[in-house]
């Protein structure tokens, strides 16, 4: 793997937003046209006039604190609006479908900020704006979309990585945005050129040109893998749905149409970290949605061995499988 580093940053190095800011970066992420005060140098940068309306705009504000004590994560959801808060972190408010404040912790890195922002206040967002959203990772192979979802540790991220090693290339991890009017195919919204990959995973693959961030928190173990190389460069229909767990051998198998349906609601990111938005028509909606995908898309599931020594044999058995498909 090529690394390029920067600095590492202690504890005294000041946060990298600016909160006098007025003017807004642009972003491109999820089909989204993002405005934003905080700089994310994750996303790639949209293209296009300003001065036009963006779909998404993230505002430093001042949050009000819900909480009676300080405690290190909470989230309050209704019609009007999303509260998360880390103590660590700051406080996030999704208001409408368009809108995220941000009012964050005293001296925090902007680097940290992201994380929670670009995962579990943005996921909320889109599933607001009428999205399907898998806790997964995804890429193209020969013009065809392999998504992987499993439980944590499962090794979805791994996967993905083993995958741009062989040369494919990646369309999202951790937020998988289907797009919101499946019709006949499920297209993949692109995310962003990262990845979340362990220590011991960057050593066993070597992607080109990949940038390795230094470590965000001492807590946080993943690193952050930025691979503009290999980034795909248009969304994508999802073709196959690869359910990950472990095994001795490898191996593919086709799931029912009942554990495809069940598998795609235990993975989606709102059931993962949102269950509480699940009320009345929004839970109607959700199952639908997931019927709909797991319709259009063959879901198996992936046997990966044990030993990260086993990672080309497991990108091998997805190009195949995926090959073998008329």
């Amino acid at each position: 793997m090529t690394i390029h580093t920067t600095a590492a940053c202690g504890e005294a190095c000041p946060p990298r937003y600016d909160e006098t800011l007025e003017a807004h970066a642009r972003y491109r992420a999820f089909g989204l046209d993002i405005a934003s005060q905080v700089a994310l140098p994750e996303l790639m940068l949209a293209s296009g006039n300003a001065a036009t309306a963006a779909d998404v705009e993230i505002r430093l504000a001042s949050i009000p604190s819900r909480e009676p004590h300080p405690v290190s994560y909470m989230h309050i959801f209704s019609e009007e609006e999303l509260y998360f808060s880390w103590q660590q972190v700051g406080r996030f408010r999704v208001v409408g479908t368009g809108l995220i404040e941000i009012d964050p912790a005293p001296g925090v890195d902007e680097r940290l900020l992201a994380l929670p922002l670009l995962g579990p206040v943005l996921g909320m967002l889109l599933h607001r704006r009428g999205h399907l959203i898998l806790h997964a990772s995804a890429t193209t192979l020969g013009g065809r979309c392999a998504i992987f979802v499993g439980d944590k540790g499962a090794g979805k991220s791994t996967t993905a990585a083993a995958l741009l090693e062989a040369g494919h290339a990646l369309l999202t991890d951790d937020l998988v945005v289907l797009s919101r009017d499946m019709g006949n195919a499920a297209r993949v919204e692109l995310g962003f050129p990262q990845l979340k990959l362990s220590e011991n995973a960057a050593q066993a693959v070597r992607i080109a040109d990949a940038f390795v961030e230094p470590s965000v928190h001492p807590a946080i173990l993943k690193r952050q893998h930025r691979v503009p190389s290999s980034f795909a460069t248009t969304p994508i229909p999802a073709r196959r749905i690869y359910l990950l767990q472990r095994g001795e051998a490898a191996a593919v198998e086709p799931l029912s149409a009942k554990a495809s349906l069940l598998g795609l609601m235990q993975f989606s990111y709102v059931t993962r970290f949102g269950r509480d938005a699940l009320q009345g028509s929004e839970a109607t909606r959700h199952l639908d949605q997931c019927a709909r995908l797991a319709g259009l898309v063959g879901m198996r599931r992936l046997t990966v061995p044990n030993g990260l020594d086993r990672l080309p044999e497991i990108a091998a058995l997805v190009r195949e499988d995926l090959a073998s498909d008329s």
